[in-house]
């Protein structure tokens, strides 16, 4: 993005970044990413709409879209040896992106920075809210995935992406840059720069407050004050931060992607201690440990062994599992709840103790009280 905008330094650009995310979370917390929150949303829409509606009018309609990514999308990619991909899915594609959507659906809310939002909230009405208008953002990230296709019938984006070593993350702001006029360019940056900075945040901060109470109380503090260990994830926060920066710049996309691929096949693993633990105690405590496990190192072994895009390991995020291509993660939560399931009518029959649950039934409801309402005498109401 930085590039776009006359950065051309890979390395500066990311170092930017990083100390304005670094900067704004040190001081405000999760305020802060909560503010921009409400500006970033704004300016998301704003620019989705206008784009999906100016832009066709520019480019000769959605029919000269389509047809121009369909055409490039059926040009040979020299690393498979086949064409890059179809407008349609296959029917062999079928169960790959219905299994993916699925899967990506289950390990979302299991993120930390995910938890930590909801964790946040002071009501379970605040979520509730939420979640009712998830769809409408869901519908908006929808639309942003046209803007690939939009890009594919640009040359001159398609020029640019080739002039700067293939990078096709330059696809959408090099889009902005030569569809829009310049002012408005602008306040489209500002909403891919706002929308990354927003949950990297939230990100860094929910590991900081992991760190915070889980290591440092833990182990080194366990007397620590509020004060303190808050002192104690500002500057947790920005090690991660840190971290984060150097695996950017010495680190190879390549390994990222496998990372990120890894990351949603890892995380869903957590789907049934977290989740079904909210609803009920049935699943023994050793039992989902143990299922947990199983379905980490299916799911782990299987990408290593899936090749794709020029790699021999780590290749994609699906593979032909039982006769259908799905994607890994799902098929490793299966296994996951499988041998829970089953470990946990073993461990059941031989009375396997299953230890205490300290969380009390009415915690799972509990709402702060509101705070009394307090009428200065005087105020329109006869006092007694």
């Amino acid at each position: 993005m930085l590039i776009v905008l006359g950065i051309t330094n890979t390395t500066a650009a990311l170092i930017i970044a990083f100390a304005v995310l670094a900067a704004y979370t040190f001081v405000a917390g999760l305020r802060a990413p909560a503010l921009i929150a409400f500006v970033k949303d704004t300016i998301v829409y704003v620019t989705v709409i206008v784009a999906i509606i100016y832009i066709p009018m520019r480019l000769g309609g959605w029919g000269h879209i389509f047809g121009s990514a369909s055409a490039h999308l059926k040009v040979i990619n020299p690393l498979t040896g086949k064409p890059h991909g179809a407008l349609i899915l296959p029917p062999a594609g079928q169960w790959a992106y219905a299994t993916l959507a699925l899967g990506s659906a289950l390990a979302l809310f299991m993120y930390p920075h995910i938890i930590t939002g909801v964790l946040a909230t002071k009501r379970r009405n605040v979520i509730r809210r939420n979640l009712a208008a998830l769809p409408a953002y869901s519908l908006v990230l929808g639309l942003i995935a046209l803007f690939g296709y939009m890009a594919l019938a640009t040359p001159a984006v398609n020029a640019g992406v080739k002039a700067h070593g293939n990078n096709a993350q330059l696809s959408v702001p090099l889009l902005f840059q030569n569809m829009f006029p310049s002012w408005f360019a602008g306040i489209g940056y500002s909403a891919i720069i706002i929308g990354a900075l927003v949950p990297a945040a939230i990100m860094s901060i929910a590991a900081a407050n992991l760190f915070s109470r889980n290591i440092y109380t833990e182990f080194f503090r366990p007397g620590a004050s509020p004060a303190e260990q808050t002192k104690a994830a500002q500057w947790a926060s920005l090690v991660m931060k840190l971290g984060a920066l150097l695996f950017a710049i010495e680190l190879s996309k390549t390994f990222s992607i496998n990372l990120q691929l890894l990351g949603g096949v890892w995380i869903l693993q957590t789907f049934p201690s977290i989740v079904v633990g909210l609803y009920t105690r049935w699943f023994h405590r050793w039992a989902l440990i143990i299922g947990w496990a199983a379905g980490m190192a299916y799911g782990t072994i299987e990408a290593y062994r899936t090749p794709g895009n020029g790699q021999d390991h780590f290749g994609a995020s699906v593979a032909p599992i039982l006769g259908h291509v799905i994607y890994i993660g799902l098929a490793a939560f299966v296994i996951n709840l499988v041998v829970t399931t089953v470990l946990t009518l073993i461990f059941n029959a031989v009375h396997l103790p299953a230890g205490t649950d300290e969380t009390q039934p009415a915690q799972y409801t509990a709402d702060p009280e509101e705070a009394p309402v307090t009428v200065p005498v005087g105020a329109g109401v006869e006092s007694s």
